[in-house]
């Protein structure tokens, strides 16, 4: 079922007023991780609750409970969950997205002020934190449903949302939501669930769309070594001590080499080798009641098939840093194999000058993106054996404290599915092109939650490119993707119903 043309031209028709509603979402600085920024993350969620109201959604703002953060124990951001349609005859399909946001400041290195959207009609490019992780997405839903709303056309589905504010810092209190909802059956918010789509994600390139069907886990630690009660000068003390960063340094210089190999004993274990035909179980569902079953996709073509190059990999990164001349090596690293990245060390001095302060106390934080079969919990224990064993030869009188801070665990879903051949359906009728079906290297533990907790197949539609910079400075969006993209998400729900009808 081809999306209603009137539908397509109303998109193209309101760009500029889809452009100003991105431009509120960038405006409020939602960054969950930031005590400080917290009234900020619930602002938000206020808004966007309106938003949903205001286009035919029934919603309520779930409360979460409390963390603490910065020493402090404050309120988590609500959740949003919401509701348009209840027809049995029709699919339900689950959107979820989140609001919040990552850090960002213009002297980070923006050439634009982060939360102030910068649409640059010569680029074609639109500039604001939040742009296209995941305020984007998440306006493209709105866009769809006001474009219903305003034309007086039946949405094809059911729609149900579940929007978080905490997912850049772990989704605390989401996980007992999902699982809460499920357990209610009819009386929840999440009755009658046929499918997952989630638009949090991106395309390999930034010439192809793409269906994801896999994401890597995540395990975060902190390593704390602590030594004299306080900063110490290092003309009087240098030398005659045992320095905290020194040891620091040592421990993390031990996790992983240069060109990526983990270092700590056993955390390959169970993790099969790529052969010719890609070892196939690495591709099907293994995770508690899923098991391998036959994948017709070619996979001993499986990389080589991708519209990918490392030329690729490097422009999105900005320098040609790949550590392998071979495609296929380089995107079993981004999709398929484990990896330990080092992000940082807080306590150090850091600023302008030449400081000759030994830090008394400093903190050193990694990270471990997981595949199949690999767990958080399995995954720790190695981690935390080998940092204690490591600081013991070190034999310092200093102490060492390591803590596991959040993970997820890796996903991987049957592409074969309804929803994924509706959306490879609608992906060509919005953009001409077969989208590439990848595993992706980031990690969003809700899939799994939904997988497990609804028991139905959950999806990766992206709207934005490789080249977006998540995370980064200067993150964006194109206009063209975040047009199109409102285009495909609404003509996804068309072949929804098309394809489910047909089948029927």
């Amino acid at each position: 079922m081809v999306a209603p043309q009137e539908f397509i031209q109303f998109v193209d028709d309101n760009t500029d007023n889809f452009i100003n509603r991105l431009a509120e979402a960038v405006a409020i600085p939602s960054i969950s991780g930031d005590a400080t920024r917290r009234p900020d993350v619930v602002k938000m969620a206020n808004w966007l609750n309106n938003q949903l109201q205001r286009y035919g959604a029934k919603t309520e703002l779930v409360p979460l409970g409390t963390q603490v953060l910065d020493g402090k124990t404050i309120d988590l951001p609500p959740a949003i969950l919401g509701r348009i349609g209840d027809d049995p005859k029709k699919k339900t399909i689950l959107i979820y997205g989140h609001f919040d946001v990552q850090p960002a400041e213009k002297g980070d290195g923006w050439n634009t002020e982060p939360f102030k959207l910068h649409v640059d009609k010569q680029s074609g490019k639109m500039f604001g934190r939040g742009s296209t992780d995941d305020k984007g997405p998440i306006m493209g839903w709105i866009n769809v449903l006001e474009a219903h709303q305003k034309l007086g056309i039946a949405l094809p589905v059911n729609m149900l949302f579940c929007f978080e504010g905490m997912e850049e810092s772990g989704s605390e209190g989401l996980d007992d939501l999902i699982a809460s909802e499920a357990k209610k059956g009819d009386k929840g918010w999440f009755r009658g669930v046929d499918a997952v789509c989630i638009s949090d994600n991106y395309w390999l390139n930034t010439r192809t769309p793409c269906l994801t069907y896999g994401l890597r886990g995540i395990a975060y630690y902190q390593i704390t070594v602590s030594g004299p009660g306080a900063d110490l000068h290092s003309g009087i003390y240098g030398g005659a001590v045992y320095e905290p960063m020194t040891a620091l340094i040592a421990l993390m210089s031990k996790l992983v080499t240069q060109d990526g190999h983990i270092l700590i004993p056993g955390v390959y274990d169970g993790v099969a080798a790529a052969d010719a035909d890609e070892l196939q179980v690495l591709f099907h569902i293994i995770h508690h009641r899923y098991y391998a079953q036959l994948d017709p996709l070619n996979h001993s073509k499986k990389y080589e098939d991708l519209d990918y190059s490392v030329a690729d990999l490097e422009s999105a990164a900005g320098g040609k840093i790949a550590n392998s001349t071979e495609k296929t090596t380089v995107l079993m690293a981004k999709m398929r194999n484990p990896s330990l990245s080092l992000h940082g060390i807080e306590g150090a001095f850091s600023g302008a000058g030449a400081k000759t302060v030994i830090p008394a106390t400093v903190h050193g934080k990694f990270s471990l993106r997981l595949v199949p079969p690999q767990t958080p919990e399995d995954i720790t224990k190695k981690v935390i054996s080998y940092v204690e064993s490591e600081f013991g030869k070190l034999n310092s009188r200093l102490t060492m404290k390591i803590e596991y801070l959040h993970g997820g665990k890796p996903w991987v879903a049957d592409y074969n599915h309804w929803s994924f051949e509706a959306a490879k359906r609608a992906t060509e009728a919005v953009y001409l092109q077969t989208p590439n079906y990848t595993r992706e290297g980031g990690s969003i533990p809700v899939t799994l939650t939904f997988a497990d907790n609804l028991g139905v197949n959950v999806m990766l539609l992206p709207m934005g490119r490789a080249d977006d910079g998540a995370h980064s400075t200067n993150e964006k969006i194109d206009i063209s993707n975040y047009i199109k993209g409102t285009k495909l998400l609404g003509s996804y729900l068309y072949e929804v119903a098309e394809i489910t009808q047909t089948k029927a």
